[in-house]
């Protein structure tokens, strides 16, 4: 397929596996790019609508920016009225305002089903941005938010979940990405990307491809939010754990010694998660101490040389 942009300037575009476009703009600025929308994930309608917005505002974030504007994309049916859609702009409007960008406008439709995201324009110091390209041998892996927001809220739709599990994890999935891109910006990391739609394993594949490495993932060392376990030992999860699974046959190599749940699980996309950071070894307690203190974060593997390729172990 021919390239949708070409440019010196154009230093991460849709050629790549990057989370965000990234266009040099002078005075050793970047310029970081990123949309994302989608249905609701949870019952409570201001939690989704701070969600979708931590959600649209992280893929800044993984690229070690800070979000600067923001315009809004929705759709809603025709029966959601101004009682409905209130608390849904009042939740994301307080989650903008605390990543400090500007709402600036934005487009909103008629649709059959609930759509709600952001389009968000950020920027970093060309020094400090970070990509997908950037990890290497030797790098240590941490993980900041838990896993399993696919398996809650699948069980949330089922009627399975527990309310309490639900309401923690969407508190999870509300919160920014800003304090883990201040703390990687703070050590000089090179490589990161958010856990999202592609699920654990997906976006770790696409950091190996990107950088040429293995990346290996101690099963064991996972967070999840709680009562995702048992609900994905029952078989509860996404739709996506299946298509990641076909999609990274060919990257992605899972021990036998690794439960098939917990597998489905890291294959199962998630929502608003965490940064997965390649921290250099000799930088991670100054990375985990940079963190604020009430984000939770895992040294969860580790970066190896070698042909691209996740392990599972």
């Amino acid at each position: 397929m021919a390239p949708a942009a070409v440019s010196p300037d154009l230093l991460a575009g849709p050629q790549g596996f990057d989370d965000a476009g990234a266009v040099r703009l002078g005075d050793g600025r970047v310029g970081l790019y990123t949309v994302d929308f989608f249905p609701p994930v949870v019952d409570d309608l201001e939690a989704y609508g701070a969600i979708a917005a931590a959600n649209s505002l992280s893929d800044i974030y993984a690229s070690g920016g800070e979000a600067r504007v923001v315009l809004n994309l929705a759709g809603f049916p025709e029966e959601w009225d101004e009682e409905v859609l209130e608390p849904v702009f009042r939740a994301a409007v307080a989650t903008v305002m605390e990543s400090g960008a500007l709402w600036v406008g934005g487009h909103s439709v008629r649709s059959a089903e609930p759509l709600f995201g952001f389009a968000v324009f950020g920027d970093v110091s060309e020094d400090d941005l970070i990509t997908n390209g950037g990890a290497r041998a030797g790098d240590r892996l941490v993980l900041t938010k838990p896993l399993g927001a696919g398996s809650l809220t699948t069980g949330l739709k089922r009627g399975l979940a527990n309310a309490e599990d639900v309401a923690a994890a969407a508190r999870g999935m509300a919160r920014l990405n800003r304090g883990g891109a201040a703390a990687m910006r703070a050590v000089g990391v090179r490589a990161a990307t958010d856990i999202t739609g592609f699920g654990l394993l997906g976006h770790a594949a696409n950091l190996a491809r990107a950088s040429s490495v293995r990346l290996v993932l101690q099963a064991s060392a996972l967070p999840l939010y709680d009562g995702a376990a048992a609900l994905a030992r029952d078989g509860v999860f996404s739709g996506g754990s299946t298509r990641g699974k076909e999609a990274l046959a060919e990257v992605v190599r899972v021990d036998d010694g690794v439960d098939a749940w917990m597998a489905k699980l890291c294959f199962d996309a998630e929502t608003s998660g965490g940064l997965l950071v390649a921290v250099p070894a000799e930088r991670l307690d100054d990375f985990l101490a940079a963190l604020p203190a009430d984000e939770p974060a895992a040294v969860v593997g580790e970066v190896a040389a070698g042909a691209p390729e996740v392990r599972l172990a």
